[in-house]
């Protein structure tokens, strides 16, 4: 028997092949589009989070400016007072009227070691510095307000820090010149009050006096350097409230 082989035309494989080639084109074209919307999708899912996450510490550093604002005032309003009673004491020592001044010597004596203590709402800080998310904030003005009205605050603690230490000092001082247990007396669950007569000191010692008045002094000089730099992160933290409010449209 005689086999007829079948003759294909010689364009045909040729066709195949290259329908075979366009095939796997646009199926690696359609892959590599699906991939890479998908990391588009990603990229803009990750950048709303980190966007929203930086609103989020910027709403929470506000909400702590307005609680420090508030202790602020409290803080100076304070230290307004215990300047005027300072002025009061040295006066007194001053024009060394003692004998017969002994109930504002005592109520001042002892309100000269009390002291209120400004201590910032930092829980935003601590939390950007401890996540690493200070790189959230994308704006660079924003994270310098930020960075530098901490860094006042912390000069502020250490000139706190000054003024305890000058006040533990003048202790032994008040401790020869006063009656501790008169000092009992004036104890009360509203703070201090003044004697209700004269008792007398336990020391009329001038030079006691003059050690006072220079432990007075330096207090003083420490009050004055924390009130201008407490007015001073007010004015700021009202300053970067306003700019904070306005740059991410918060109410």
């Amino acid at each position: 028997m005689e086999v007829h082989h079948h003759s294909h035309p010689a364009g045909s494989d040729n066709h195949r092949n290259k329908k075979k080639w366009t095939h796997y084109f646009w199926e690696f074209l359609m892959l590599f589009l699906a991939v890479f919307c998908g990391f588009l999708a990603e990229y803009q899912l990750e950048h709303k989070i980190e966007r929203d996450r930086e609103k989020q510490f910027i709403a929470s550093f506000i909400e702590d400016l307005k609680t420090d604002t508030a202790a602020i005032r409290q803080n100076l309003h304070f230290r307004k007072q215990k300047m005027e009673r300072m002025d009061s004491l040295l006066q007194l020592l001053s024009n060394r009227q003692i004998k017969g001044h002994e109930n504002e010597l005592y109520y001042f004596g002892r309100t000269l070691i009390r002291n209120a203590w400004f201590q910032s709402n930092d829980r935003t800080i601590i939390q950007l510095k401890n996540s690493g998310s200070l790189r959230l904030i994308r704006n660079e003005e924003v994270a310098d307000s930020i960075i530098s009205y901490q860094k006042l605050v912390d000069i502020i603690q250490v000139n706190q820090d000054d003024e305890r230490n000058e006040r533990v000092s003048t202790i032994p001082v008040l401790s020869r010149l006063f009656n501790p247990f008169e000092f009992d007396k004036m104890m009360s669950i509203g703070g201090i009050t003044r004697p209700t007569n004269n008792p007398a000191l336990r020391s009329y010692d001038e030079n006691l006096q003059q050690d006072l008045a220079l432990y007075i002094h330096f207090i003083k000089g420490s009050t004055y350097i924390i009130e201008e730099r407490l007015q001073l992160l007010h004015n700021r933290a009202t300053n970067i409230l306003l700019f904070l409010k306005r740059k991410y449209h918060l109410k």
